[in-house]
């Protein structure tokens, strides 16, 4: 019985290793395939020989991005929207689950502002009157209309609010006795001790508005302003074609294509959460499952 035991147990391991590897190399694939696409010969490119690894090695695309200040325009906007409307965002979310943490008899209209917030999340007016909204605070093309135009994501307030329903009375007790008020016992308990669930909340914020890019097409007039998703959305090389060409020209024309500059703006795009998530993922898992348990 111990040796069938013994052998089912690392059946399934190797399957769960098998699994799991599996998934991986699901997930590494496409990053590896457009670093591959980047710096491959624009015909192998175009041809879709690229698989597995680069064909005939170029870095004319890279070299191209260094002179284009558009893309490093977007990537300063998408820097600038990603952390101004994560930190707005997880303000308001705090603000808003605080009280709806609260007991009853502190807050008498808790369940009436709960199901107004459900209500909010599974129906909502729609993309014009959403637009209109914004434009009507004079908020077009600037960058608090990404910042502010989904602001308070409905689900991470319910997130953080059963977290903190879920936080030991003694603690507000004990806070309470010593003379706290309602902000010194948020900022000073509640917060310190959500650090998990606000650091996942702030994952999910961040990777939302760094990959975002419907908004910016929405709610910018002008490219210039385009976040760096949208402005890859909107890629185009804009290589002159005629018979007046420079060599330089003939040069940049013979190197690139839009799959080799395309991919390599792609990849440098993932750069900045891949560099990100390391530091928060070690919250993650924990901040999730602490903050999805219901009292």
């Amino acid at each position: 019985m111990v040796r069938n035991t013994t052998l089912g147990s690392r059946t399934f391991e190797i399957a769960n290793i098998v699994i799991l590897g599996l998934l991986l190399i699901s997930c590494l694939y496409p990053l590896w395939y457009t670093f591959c696409v980047s710096i491959s010969d624009k015909s192998a490119a175009n041809a879709g020989l690229v698989t597995l690894y680069p064909i005939g090695f170029s870095l004319a695309a890279y070299k191209e991005i260094l002179g284009d200040s558009l893309f490093f325009n977007a990537f300063w906007i998408s820097i600038q929207r990603t952390v101004l409307g994560t930190g707005f965002s997880l303000l308001m979310i705090v603000l808003m689950a605080y009280p709806l943490a609260r007991p009853k008899r502190d807050f008498k209209l808790r369940n009436t502002f709960m199901w107004i917030l459900v209500f909010c999340m599974l129906f909502n007016g729609g993309l014009i009157p959403w637009y209109l909204t914004i434009q009507n605070y004079n908020l077009i093309d600037t960058i608090w209309a990404l910042v502010l135009g989904g602001g308070v994501p409905i689900f991470d307030v319910i997130l953080i609010m059963n977290f903190f329903r879920n936080l030991p009375k003694e603690l507000n007790e004990a806070a309470v006795v010593d003379g706290a008020g309602p902000w010194s016992i948020l900022f000073r308990v509640y917060i310190p001790c959500s650090i998990p669930v606000l650091a996942a909340v702030a994952l999910f914020l961040s990777v939302y508005h760094w990959n975002e890019f419907f908004n910016g097409l929405v709610l910018m007039n002008t490219s210039a302003n385009y976040p760096l998703q949208t402005y890859i959305q909107q890629l185009v090389v804009n290589i002159p074609v005629g018979t007046n060409l420079t060599p330089e020209q003939y040069k940049k024309l013979s190197e690139l294509s839009n799959r080799t500059l395309n991919s390599a703006k792609v990849f440098i795009a993932m750069v900045p959460m891949l560099i990100v998530y390391p530091f928060l993922q070690k919250y993650f898992v924990s901040g999730i499952m602490l903050g999805a348990v219901k009292e």
